[in-house]
């Protein structure tokens, strides 16, 4: 298969090993051991209950909301391929996508030979969002990958606002990095929130990547009408035994009480790491997550050909960095925030390597 049909992401590749992985944005602490041994025990013997009655009763008593309004998903991005299939299919010719952004909405829209038009900022979205009737799918996500930045209370004032007075509006508002919220409170109004399409995943904030669940929460009640569309292009069990196993473990108390102390060290994680970064002379977008963007000083990290050169000698030993290029923002990288060992070998890392793009620039 053609390398150029996948779309980039962080995390494992064909290359070496990643003993420090500053690219992906799953929280690098190790997950509870009772959740651990959830999934560990999961059923695999059987398949799972395809309509996920329990499953989707647990996830609507934690979201307080109807469970006929919980679709499960094999990850949001599994989600985003087939909501923005529905919507083509429901008449839906125009996306518009964040930029930067996560770049499974690009490739889900041109997969589908649909027009897609990017916004790099929330007011501007809502301007041109006026200015048309045509049918159009909208994806939000907040807060947004890969800046970290979180979009202010005015924006969604307008966008109430304009989902009232505009017919043909889909909106599909990413939540995964919620849980992962350092800073401040869910921007998102609760009445506005039920209006929209929403994407949740637990394997990021758990630290389980490699367990592939999500969920859709149906917007009320203009949702309805959909639902029977997306059950409908959802394969057999799309969810695996692990998955729902997982699902399951979100729900516990012990679980979110886990996650809540994570936030903690995770702040305090963040804030050293971009210190360290800051005394190199590195600059730092502002972030309320664990992950943020920044760029090494000089103009050699602008250069394409550079840059690779200088993230695979990176790579040569043992770090993986993020290049934010496909996420829209060339010239960028975005880290995670690691712990205090991946921290002391990423400094001796930048440290070794600095003269590589120092003298270029």
């Amino acid at each position: 298969m053609n390398p150029s049909h996948f779309v980039e992401h962080g995390g494992p590749d064909d290359g070496s090993p990643i003993t420090w992985d500053f690219s992906t944005n799953a929280n690098p602490l190790p997950p509870p051991p009772g959740l651990l041994d959830a999934v560990a025990q999961a059923d695999r013997r059987r398949y799972p209950d395809p309509r996920y009655t329990a499953l989707r009763a647990c996830l609507s008593t934690h979201w307080r909301a109807d469970a006929a309004r919980v679709l499960p998903t094999a990850g949001s991005s599994e989600a985003i391929r087939r909501l923005s299939l529905a919507a083509c299919l429901h008449g839906v010719r125009e996306v518009w996508v964040p930029e930067p952004g996560y770049g499974d909405y690009r490739a889900a829209a041109q997969a589908l030979g649909l027009q897609v038009h990017a916004y790099g900022d929330g007011h501007a979205l809502l301007t041109a969002l006026a200015a048309s009737e045509r049918p159009t799918l909208v994806w939000l996500c907040e807060p947004c990958n890969p800046t970290g930045h979180s979009l202010p209370p005015s924006f969604w004032i307008g966008l109430s606002d304009t989902l009232a007075g505009r017919a043909g509006l889909l909106v599909a508002l990413d939540r995964a990095y919620e849980p992962l919220r350092l800073q401040g409170e869910d921007p998102v109004p609760a009445h506005l929130a039920r209006q929209c399409w929403q994407l949740w995943s637990p394997n990021k904030a758990l630290g389980l990547t490699g367990v592939r669940a999500g969920a859709l929460l149906a917007p009320e009640p203009a949702g309805a009408p959909w639902l029977a569309a997306l059950h409908e292009l959802a394969p057999s069990w799309v969810l695996s035994a692990e998955g729902v196993a997982l699902w399951h473990a979100w729900c516990d108390m012990a679980t979110q009480d886990w996650l809540a102390r994570s936030r903690a060290t995770l702040l305090a994680w963040r804030d050293e790491q971009q210190s360290l970064l800051a005394s190199m002379g590195w600059q730092i977008q502002p972030s309320i997550t664990p992950f943020f963007v920044a760029r090494p000083p000089g103009t050699a990290m602008r250069d394409a050909a550079l840059r690779h050169a200088w993230l695979q000698t990176l790579r040569t030993e043992g770090l993986k960095l993020r290049d934010a290029t496909s996420l829209g923002l060339p010239g960028w990288l975005r880290l995670s925030t690691q712990g205090p060992q991946a921290r002391q070998a990423l400094q001796r890392a930048l440290v070794h390597s600095a003269g590589q793009w120092r003298d270029a620039a």
